[in-house]
């Protein structure tokens, strides 16, 4: 009886002794969903692109300007005199409007005003081709972007006005800006 209770009480030590073993998962997900939501948002992005494209294309006589943000521009007024853009922390003044890209008007530069922002520090409720845009301007500028929907109100839209993954068109005159010290 001895002997048994030594045999149990060495095999339960050993077992103590071993080290823990992973478990495994109950259930495994393949990743099939989020390889079809970035194939559908690619083709969503390529559609937008090529409707802002066919924009650009009915009117040659406009120099358009591609930026390394994934939006097109082009200047009604431009800064001849090159003074210099805003930087990290500079304040500026401008105001906006956004339509979409039949032209109907969705938000009015007399309802925004004149907007202030500080680039790149302000959490101001400010879609991201703007904020990206007004870093490219000079101060008197007015220039015209031509945003896909993941550079303006994305997924969420705005509520009774623009529905979700809308590309816009907006025109955003720079009014001044206060070089940060």
């Amino acid at each position: 009886m001895y002997k048994l209770l030594l045999i149990l009480f060495s095999i339960a030590l050993l077992q103590a002794c071993k080290s823990p073993e992973a478990r495994q998962p109950v259930q495994q997900n393949s990743g099939t969903f989020i390889d079809a939501s970035i194939a559908r948002n690619k083709k969503m992005v390529e559609a937008e692109e090529a409707q802002i494209a066919a924009i650009m294309a009915s009117n040659p006589a406009q120099e358009y300007i591609t930026s390394d943000n994934g939006f097109w521009y082009f200047y009604k007024i431009k800064d001849t005199l090159g003074t210099a853009t805003a930087k990290f922390g500079d304040r500026v003044a401008f105001t906006y409007n956004v339509s979409d890209l039949d032209g109907n008007m969705i938000v009015s530069e007399k309802e925004n005003g004149i907007q202030e922002y500080v680039i790149d520090q302000t959490n101001q409720e400010l879609i991201t081709g703007i904020r990206q845009g007004l870093k490219l301007m000079r101060e008197g500028e007015k220039v015209t972007f031509f945003f896909p929907s993941h550079k303006a109100f994305g997924y969420y839209g705005i509520i009774d006005k623009i529905g979700a993954n809308v590309p816009v068109i907006s025109t955003v005159t720079l009014k001044s800006i206060d070089q940060s010290q």
